[in-house]
């Protein structure tokens, strides 16, 4: 089972459609948003989808350009870093002031979180991100991210691409909300795996390709068991001193970082593949123009 929002074009409406893909059937779930849904207890989500899933839908698979990112409302975007050890090596590496804050965060308590973006500005499978104008050093970061109630309890999980500056970043860490938050640094999707379904979330193969010019750039594949916090951990710090009334996504940090001297460049193509969940895809422009010039119909009504 897996939970997405799309397009409905089958009426001409284009209606936004909250629904579950059972086998070969496609369920609306008749909320009216995935904020509405998190607002349950998981006990209730758990009912919603089960009843959903007894009952007949369209035989109809939502096509790329219908499926829309599996956020909405007042649900928000936060990330961890500094999770696996191999990303702490690489931002040591590129760090040129203050190499010893993410080697003493990765063995700290307390593990680095951050605002990456508002549900508003996250984009979906087949949608762009951007790499900023003003850097020259720019990465996908893939992530397996957590789906969380209102409650704190985690209820889903599905794929992030946590696009990054580094070259801002290695600057001054204090640069780190510039590197990270910015329109078009943020894709999630394609659906959302119930976290209920998942056999192991510590044993999940997460997979990174880039295509530039039709031939693959870049590629590799790890795994969630060389993560070095528990979920479980890293959402009661999310939650500690805050509210988060439509729920959260929280990425959980990534352990697959090109070495330099890659960096993206605009018409790559970005693949962010979670087992379970699917393959997250997304095309790189470059600045807030070309993002605005690509942008879905809810993004551009958005700004």
């Amino acid at each position: 089972m897996h939970i997405m929002r799309f397009r409905d074009m089958s009426n001409g409406d284009g209606r936004v459609v909250v629904a579950i893909r059972v086998e070969d059937r496609t369920v609306a779930l008749g909320v009216s948003s995935l904020a509405e849904l998190w607002s349950l207890p998981s006990s209730e989500i758990r009912r919603v989808l089960a009843e959903a899933a007894e009952r007949p839908g369209e035989h109809v698979v939502p096509g790329d350009g219908q499926l829309l990112p599996p956020i909405d409302g007042r649900t928000e975007v936060w990330a961890c870093g500094v999770t696996y050890e191999v990303s702490r090596d690489a931002r040591v590496e590129d760090s040129r002031h203050e190499a010893t804050v993410y080697e003493r965060v990765y063995e700290a308590e307390r593990p680095e979180l951050f605002f990456k973006s508002a549900g508003w500005r996250v984009a979906g499978h087949g949608q762009p991100i951007a790499i900023r104008e003003d850097s020259d050093f720019d990465v996908p970061e893939p992530e397996v991210a957590l789906v969380i109630n209102r409650s704190s309890e985690i209820v889903g999980l599905t794929a992030c691409n946590d696009v990054s500056s580094r070259s801002i970043e290695g600057e001054n860490p204090l640069y780190l909300p510039q590197a990270k938050t910015y329109l078009g640094s943020c894709a999630i999707g394609p659906v959302i795996l119930p976290i209920w379904e998942v056999a192991d979330p510590y044993d999940l193969d997460i997979g990174l390709s880039i295509e530039r010019d039709g031939a693959t750039e870049w590629q590799g594949q790890t795994n969630t068991a060389k993560l070095h916090r528990r979920f479980e951990e890293l959402v009661g710090y999310l939650f500690k001193a805050d509210r988060h009334p439509d729920g959260a996504i929280l990425s959980t940090g990534t352990c697959l970082v090109p070495e330099p001297p890659f960096t993206l460049a605009p018409g790559d193509v970005v693949h962010v593949s979670v087992e379970g969940i699917g393959t997250l895809s997304n095309r790189v422009v470059r600045g807030v123009e070309a993002v605005e010039a690509a942008a879905s119909p809810e993004l551009r009504a958005a700004l």
